[in-house]
């Protein structure tokens, strides 16, 4: 007996030490964390259960056969955060550079399949080298295990992937299918092909920071959600955004109690919208004033910034806030803004998040390179993303909603559940002065006439009474009830049934 306990003892030390202290070294130096630390910053104190502890590689090529190291480059297992259960692998670059095998893959499946079975997140802590060349095929198809269970987890339970090293080749794709991806600046990259083989095929030289860095994919591609400064604040902000999601589709969203009252109002928003319709404005102001503790958690706030997506609470219950920004291309929608909101939509409805949208929109860009790039079917990933969720939608029309754009923000057409506008809401098919000079365009050369005409516009639709008319809107609030009013709604909503009709799956505009 004394022998196994010595032999378990010496086997969880070696396991703990990973790759051994010179990488651990190597690892710090860096300013990188070794994937227990990474561990022990995410989940609560002392709640991590590890499994495979032991589990090691089975390849004898190469000489992999002498080089056997107990759980084989990946730390796997359970614990929780804030008291709730998540799943959890962190790949351990001080193991064979945490490159992906066979053995490595299988552990990674185990914690995706419990998950499944028990409804809890799952967390990946990236750092690794991609697929172990040693192994050939072997690693190949444990990287299409993976993948197979990123897809069928996927609007079944959260999943977030955090990208705290290396992620290249096959390796991208497991976390292109999770739900949010997180980089670290200077540590962190993804790309399908080096910059060395960038460099071949293509002869541009490229680093790997500006292929594939934190900031490359928070600001250029889109692919990641957020990018911080170092391990340790990414780990918290990841315990942060925890708190918004429920552990999976079956579930509401976890409810925080909150000192602000519901029925609070803030007259400086009276004011928030300039009489100059032309004029922007910075509708965050009026995301920070409305919502719990002016808390908003903001995702891809450097991507696409014509659109604004992120969780906040209102009285205590997480929501989507889907935000137009004035501030930026004037608010309104293009490929890249669509593509983002779209997705962002799509993960509330799949995990019982209502949402709230704020529309300032004079429109979708024009412009040829929005038409050669399919604005058309990226829109429309928007609209279809809006009209197929079912979660509670409150909509409000700060200003410009006009055209296609209105119909897509979740107006009352797309089943918005509550809809409603300022006293400053234009809604209407398009901008006064692009409208007379369509209906009138005889009197183009007469600018006295047109003036008029244009005046004569305004009063009758730069306002949101023809809407209100047709009951699709709901009711013109003052700005400074705009939380007391969003408030109420989502709690009227808050026991909404709506099931679309039985099908496999739509077909979105991909």
């Amino acid at each position: 007996m004394h022998d196994i306990i010595r032999q378990l003892d010496e086997k969880r030390a070696a396991a703990r030490l990973g790759g051994g202290q010179r990488r651990i070294d190597s690892q710090h130096k860096k300013g990188k964390l070794t994937a227990r630390e990474r561990i022990e910053l995410l989940l609560d104190p002392d709640s991590f259960e590890e499994w495979d502890m032991f589990k090691e590689h089975r390849c004898n090529d190469f000489g992999m056969a002498e080089q056997l190291i107990p759980g084989d480059g990946v730390v796997t297992g359970y614990g929780t955060i804030n008291g709730r259960l998540i799943f959890v692998f962190s790949q351990d670059f001080t193991v064979f550079g945490g490159a992906l095998s066979e053995a490595h893959a299988e552990k990674i499946c185990k914690i995706m399949d419990h998950a499944l079975k028990v409804g809890a997140p799952v967390i990946g802590l990236n750092d690794s080298g991609g697929a172990r060349i040693q192994e050939g095929v072997a690693s190949l198809g444990g990287y299409a295990d993976v993948f197979q269970r990123n897809v069928m987890a996927s609007g079944v339970i959260p999943q977030i992937s955090m990208i705290m090293g290396p992620c290249a080749g096959g390796a991208v794709y497991s976390p292109a299918m999770t739900d949010f991806i997180f980089m670290v600046k200077d540590s962190s990259y993804m790309f399908v092909t080096g910059p060395e083989v960038v460099k071949t095929v293509t002869h541009e030289e490229v680093t790997a920071e500006e292929l594939g860095g934190a900031v490359t994919h928070n600001t250029k591609s889109g692919v990641a959600d957020l990018a911080f400064e170092n391990d340790v604040e990414a780990l918290n902000m990841l315990r942060r955004l925890m708190n918004y999601l429920p552990a999976n589709n079956r579930e509401k969203p976890p409810v925080e109690k909150t000192n602000d009252p519901a029925d609070r109002l803030d007259f400086s928003l009276d004011t928030l919208v300039p009489d100059n319709a032309n004029k922007p404005y910075d509708m965050k102001e009026l995301i920070i004033k409305m919502v719990d503790d002016c808390n908003f958690f903001e995702l891809q706030p450097d991507y696409a910034k014509n659109i604004i997506i992120g969780f906040a609470r209102m009285d205590g219950n997480p929501v989507g806030i889907v935000a137009n920004q004035p501030l930026v291309l004037a608010g309104c929608l293009d490929i890249k803004s669509s593509i983002k909101a779209a997705r962002f939509v799509r993960f509330c409805d799949a995990f019982n998040i209502p949402v709230v949208t704020l529309v300032d929109v004079p429109g979708f860009m024009p412009g040829t390179a929005q038409e050669y790039g399919g604005i058309i079917k990226h829109g429309a990933k928007l609209l279809y993303a809006y009209a197929e969720c079912t979660v509670p939608k409150v909509t409000l029309i700060t200003r410009k909603a006009y055209g296609g754009a209105y119909d897509v923000m979740s107006s009352k057409h797309l089943r918005g559940d509550v809809n409603f506008a300022w006293p400053s809401a234009e809604i209407a098919v398009m901008g006064p002065k692009g409208a007379v000079e369509i209906i009138f365009r005889e009197e183009k050369n007469d600018p006295a006439k047109l003036a008029g005409r244009e005046a004569e516009y305004k009063a009758k639709f730069a306002n949101p009474f023809v809407a209100g008319a047709r009951g699709f809107i709901d009711d013109v609030i003052m700005p400074n009830e705009t939380r007391k009013r969003i408030c109420r709604s989502l709690a009227m909503l808050r026991d909404k049934k709506l099931e679309n009709p039985w099908r496999k799956h739509g077909n979105i505009p991909l």
